[in-house]
């Protein structure tokens, strides 16, 4: 007696080491000079944050490293002047 076994489907496999094509970030700050990163405009610091308000990483908002750190920093400004909230429970 012969049994036949049904057979999946092989899925393509991603060749190991590979990395899809990203386009490169680039710093909003450093491309537009005229963009100013204060503390008091909490509507641009916002982008910056997720929606439980964390700071978004360097690596997934495109910032240089001294935009970055200038942001955070603003960011903490606002938040001590309660412009921003720490947390979803203080919004």
């Amino acid at each position: 007696m012969v049994e036949v076994i049904a057979k999946r489907p092989q899925k393509k496999r991603r060749r190991a080491g590979r990395k899809m094509f990203s386009r490169h970030k680039v710093c909003r700050f450093c491309a537009d000079k005229e963009l100013e990163i204060d503390y008091k405009d909490a509507k641009t610091l916002r982008i910056f944050l997720t929606e439980r308000y964390k700071i978004i990483p360097r690596r997934i908002s495109g910032n240089c490293a001294r935009h970055q750190r200038r942001l955070t920093l603003e960011i903490k400004r606002s938040r001590h002047v309660a412009l921003l909230p720490y947390t979803t429970g203080h919004a």
